[in-house]
């Protein structure tokens, strides 16, 4: 079988399964934290479940209105207008052409179309499910990028898609995002005397113990957004990886990817329209430039170094050599 048509390397399938297997760990790691958090608050301020239940319950209803509404209100903060894709206009019909390539070959229903009025280069990845998926592309992606390099930038958007990135995203977010809505309501509470008026109604019995499990709760609610963050940001970099990888699977050329990855990271412009809150959905970060010296535990994206360079990997292995990802 010649090196054109052989499949990747069993390594390239052991990694993707590795970083599965990760995502979901972290996923029960911050599962644990917010029911640690939550029966330690619930019995130190004599609520019991019920205020956990109740704060859980409004993180539920803020996070269901990110559900259904969440991709529809980011392509508005982002300027994004969608591409019609039965007459795209001339300067798209490529672009359409290469998101139907890419869908075809991950077996995928067709995602709506987005262009970000933005001379930055830069993609990402939006929706619920891969019936209800979005893909955006900014016009300096389209503008600097051969036909080769945006195939590795779709089929690694279309990966996210595939793999259910775009809702794994939105899992982690709301199980963050109740951690911090459970601390924040304690945090509320203490503040205006609940904890005190809970200790001493137990004074008469058990009282030490109750002021110790208060106290334990008041460090977990300052502690426990901070590990839910930073569970999120690992999250996103195993994801990433994944992307990455997967993308190799549905364009069979790591070369494409890698070098759309250093086009991206060595253009100087600035994307107007990114923020803090979407920087984690790009396919590469548009806030903070990752060199290898600047990684830290906060980081949503691995560094780009070290994507480039598991790519070049790829393709020495495929037989292509890293010298023709540069």
């Amino acid at each position: 079988m010649s090196a054109e048509t052989r499949p990747a390397p069993t390594t390239f399938y052991r990694e993707i399964d590795r970083n599965r297997r990760r995502s979901w760990l972290l996923v029960a790691i911050v599962i644990v934290v917010l029911g640690v958090l939550g029966g330690v608050i619930g019995f130190a301020t004599g609520f019991g479940w019920g205020g956990v239940l109740a704060a859980v319950a409004l993180a539920t209803v803020m996070s269901l209105g990110s559900w259904f509404a969440g991709d529809a209100l980011v392509m508005a903060t982002s300027g994004a207008r969608e591409v019609d894709r039965a007459k795209p206009a001339d300067r798209y019909e490529q672009l359409v052409n290469v998101v139907e390539e890419m869908r075809l070959a991950g077996g995928l229903p067709q995602p709506r179309i987005w262009v970000i009025d933005d001379s930055a280069p830069n993609a990402f990845a939006t929706g619920r499910d891969r019936e209800h998926a979005s893909i955006a592309v900014t016009t300096g992606l389209l503008d600097k990028l051969d036909r080769e390099q945006l195939q590795g930038v779709i089929g690694h958007e279309m990966s996210h898609i595939g793999n259910l990135d775009i809702r794994f995203t939105l899992l982690v977010g709301v199980l963050v995002g109740s951690i911090a809505l459970l601390a924040d309501w304690f945090l509320r509470f203490t503040f205006w005397g609940g904890g005190r008026r809970s200790s001493s109604d137990r004074d008469g019995g058990g009282g030490g113990a109750m002021a110790l499990l208060f106290v334990l709760a008041l460090v977990l609610a300052v502690v426990a957004p901070l590990i839910g963050r930073l569970v999120q940001a690992a999250v996103s970099r195993s994801r990433e990886s994944l992307a990455d990888a997967t993308a190799v699977e549905l364009t069979r050329n790591p070369v494409g990817l890698a070098r759309a990855l250093r086009a991206i990271s060595d253009d100087r412009e600035v994307l107007e329209v990114a923020n803090r809150a979407t920087q984690h959905l790009y396919i590469v970060n548009p806030i903070k430039s990752f060199e290898e010296r600047s990684q830290s535990l906060w980081d949503t994206h691995p560094p780009l170094g070290e994507r480039i360079r598991a790519l070049e990997a790829i393709a020495g292995q495929t037989g292509r050599g890293a010298a023709d990802s540069r």
